[in-house]
C-alpha cells in the first residue's frame, strides 16, 4: 500500500482522487493539503482513506509519493518552505516548471512530471510521464493509460498538444452558432454535435488506422464530407 500526498487541491488533484477511489488503487491512502479547504473536506467526507493534513509539510511527512499540484505562479513560494525526503518520489503536475527547479526548491532527489487532464476522474485519460518512473506509470495506468515519454522535448510537445482543448470547444461553438443562425434550437445543435464528436473520438481512439486514412474513410467520394 502506497500513501499519496497532494500539495494543492484544485481541479486536477480532485479529479485524480475521485478517479483513484474508483480504481484498482482505491485502497491507497490519500493525504491532502489544507489549501482549498472546502474541496479537501468534501473529498474526505466522500471517500474513506482520504484525510486533510494540518499543513503542507504534514502532507509530505505522511506520504510515500508527493504529488505537486499548485499553480506555477505560486510554486516557488509554496514549495520553497518545504522539505522532501531524499527517498520520496515526487510527481510534479506543475506546468512549465522543470524537474530541476522542483529539486532546487525542495531538495527532492527523484522528480518526474506528468500532464493529467480532468478525464482522470473517469479513468479514461492518457497521461504523459517523464521520466517514466515505474510508480508514476502504475499510478496513471490506474487512471486510464500512462504514456511513457523519453525526453524533455517530447514532453513539452505533449504539453503543447494538451492546449488544443480550447480549440476543440471553439470549433463546436462555431458549428453550434452556425446551426442556430439557420434555425436550429441551441439544445438540439449541442446534442447533435456532442454526440457526433464523441463518436468520432471513439473511432480515433480505437481504430488502428492513421488520421489521414480515417479522414478518407469518412469522406465518401462525391459526398458532403469530401466537398
Amino acid at each position: 500500500m502506497v500513501r499519496l500526498g497532494f500539495i494543492g487541491t484544485g481541479t486536477i488533484a480532485a479529479a485524480m482522487v475521485r478517479g483513484l477511489k474508483g480504481s484498482a488503487l482505491q485502497d491507497w491512502p490519500v493525504v491532502l493539503s489544507p489549501r482549498n479547504a472546502e474541496v479537501g473536506r468534501s473529498l474526505a467526507d466522500e471517500f474513506s482513506g482520504v484525510a486533510v493534513a494540518a499543513s503542507n509539510q504534514a502532507v509530505i511527512d505522511a506520504a510515500d509519493i508527493v504529488i505537486l499540484a499548485v499553480r506555477p505562479q505560486v510554486a516557488e513560494a509554496v514549495l520553497g518552505r518545504l522539505s522532501i525526503r531524499t527517498e520520496q518520489q515526487v510527481i510534479s503536475l506543475i506546468a512549465a516548471t522543470p524537474a530541476s527547479r522542483i529539486a532546487e526548491w525542495t531538495g527532492a532527489a527523484r522528480v518526474c512530471r506528468a500532464i493529467p487532464l480532468p478525464f482522470v476522474e473517469q479513468r479514461c485519460d492518457v497521461t504523459p510521464v517523464f521520466p517514466a518512473f515505474p510508480v508514476a506509470l502504475h499510478l496513471f495506468n490506474a487512471l486510464g493509460r500512462a504514456l511513457p515519454v523519453q525526453d524533455q522535448a517530447s514532453f513539452d510537445l505533449y504539453a503543447a498538444l494538451s492546449a488544443m482543448m480550447g480549440t476543440y470547444f471553439g470549433l463546436l461553438e462555431g458549428a453550434a452558432s452556425w446551426a442556430e443562425q439557420h434555425g436550429r434550437p441551441a439544445v438540439d445543435a449541442r446534442l447533435y454535435l456532442a454526440g457526433l464528436f464523441h463518436n468520432l473520438g471513439q473511432v480515433a481512439r480505437h481504430s488502428p488506422e492513421g488520421f489521414a486514412d480515417l479522414r478518407a474513410d469518412h469522406s465518401t467520394l462525391g459526398g458532403l464530407n469530401e466537398q
